[in-house]
């Protein structure tokens, strides 16, 4: 085996550093900022952002309604329309949605961009509005189903921890 090795040391070692390099220009892609982002917006050592350079864009809604009307002052503009009219509204504090199994802080994150922040609206889709939401998670498309969570979210939303437990595991 050191025989083959001594004779191929060249070869071998052109094949590492090849890899090296491959894998230093995949892996440094990542971390590279966006060709469109500017010096003014990069935050800086304390990790604040200065102040933007022009005036801000109307702030979308989740499902890309603007909530400013363009042309109209502040004080005579009207109320926006609820983010997602075809979900069950949220009736009270938000609850912390990774207590059930499969949701982790990214999805959490997500569900809450689409409007979900407690278990008796998620366990309140019905068919529809959960295919709906879930062609709106993006990477985290088929989670629902796949993880089961309108079904953990219904256990939850009713206190019943004992059949939660039993059917999907420990708290």
């Amino acid at each position: 085996m050191w025989t083959v090795a001594e004779a191929n040391l060249i070869p071998i070692l052109l094949a590492v550093l090849i890899g090296f390099a491959t894998g230093w220009w995949i892996f440094s892609a990542r971390f590279r900022a966006p060709a469109d982002r500017s010096l003014e917006s990069a935050p800086d050592r304390a990790g604040k952002s200065p102040p933007p350079a022009q005036a801000p864009r109307p702030t979308p809604i989740r499902d890309g309604v603007d909530t400013q009307e363009p042309g109209r002052p502040a004080s005579q503009r009207t109320a926006a329309a609820p983010a997602h009219a075809e979900l069950p509204s949220p009736g009270g504090a938000p609850e912390d949605l990774q207590t059930m199994k499969g949701v982790g802080p990214k999805l959490a994150a997500q569900l809450d961009a689409a409007g979900i922040t407690r278990f008796d609206q998620l366990a309140g889709l019905d068919a529809d509005q959960a295919a709906r939401l879930d062609e709106k998670m993006g990477a985290f498309r088929g989670r629902l189903a796949r993880d089961r969570l309108v079904e953990q979210a219904a256990y939850l939303a009713r206190g019943d921890t004992d059949g939660y437990e039993a059917r999907f595991g420990k708290l």
